[in-house]
């Protein structure tokens, strides 16, 4: 029996490994943001008017917020060395999985011109995964 509340906290440290649970989490949360801001008339016109450098920029700071949060929540009580590839299949998979659920949703409302013009179509899903690829970070950390 544990009596030391900093040896309790030791021992239900989360884990660091991607599991399919995980994987389930992230497409729920994608969707959570995924659906509002997918289905907005604004978004798909960002899609229209945002130079691809903003866009870029746009990945990029998803990039980093989903970083950042996911370094906080896993990776900051363990060696960060020894898991680091870890830390990089979590990012990379939650933004993935999560810009795969918005081109889904995109595609099925006909925002996603795959065939007519696949620049505005990756840029619209690269603007709804922004926020998208938010939820999907907090949803992992749901237990």
């Amino acid at each position: 029996m544990v009596n030391n509340k900093k040896e309790e906290h030791l021992i239900r440290l989360p884990k660091v490994e991607f599991h399919p649970k995980d994987l389930l989490q992230v497409i729920i949360g994608a969707s959570i943001l995924a659906i509002p801001v997918g289905f907005t008339e604004e978004t798909w016109r960002l899609g229209d008017t945002l130079p691809f450098i903003n866009i870029l920029g746009i990945i990029l700071l998803s990039l980093l917020f989903i970083s950042a949060f996911v370094y906080y929540n896993y990776h900051r009580h363990h060696k960060f060395k020894k898991h680091a590839g870890e830390f990089l299949e979590r990012v990379v998979s939650t933004y993935i999985f999560a810009f795969l659920v918005v081109a889904i949703i995109l595609t099925l409302i006909e925002r996603a011109p795959w065939f007519f013009d696949i620049v505005l179509a990756l840029k619209r899903i690269a603007i709804v995964t922004f926020p998208a690829s938010m939820s999907a970070a907090i949803a992992d950390v749901l237990r």
